[in-house]
């Protein structure tokens, strides 16, 4: 079965820095795309991030320059260092993973991210 596990998410101040990791298991990690999803309470959820497995990014313009995703497929997991970060960055961040049929198929649980102003 499909898991993915998140960690890394917690309090920080305005302009401070957090990693998140993502954990998978259960699939041929190395062959499919992973991406990080936030959801703030009160908006939609928006893509923050995917790379595929080639390695191509690609961010969504609110993190561009700030953010950034990579992948270890030795350890199955995928991060997001997440630098400069701003209040409005304050939302549950949701690790996906295996994109098919127009839609990201699997979920984590998700980690919650605090900014402070």
């Amino acid at each position: 079965q499909v898991q993915l596990v998140e960690s890394g998410g917690g309090l920080v101040q305005a302009g401070g820095s957090l990693r998140l990791s993502c954990a998978a298991s259960g699939y041929t990690f190395s062959s499919k795309s992973m991406a990080w999803h936030r959801q703030a309470p009160g908006k939609q959820r928006e893509l923050v991030a995917r790379v595929d497995s080639g390695g191509s990014t690609d961010y969504a313009g609110s993190v561009k320059g700030r953010f950034t995703i990579s992948r270890d497929n030795a350890k199955n997991t995928v991060y997001l260092q997440m630098n400069s970060l701003k209040p409005e960055a304050t939302a549950v961040y949701s690790c996906s993973a295996v994109f098919s049929g127009g839609r990201w198929l699997y979920w984590g649980p998700g980690t919650q991210v605090s900014v402070s102003s």
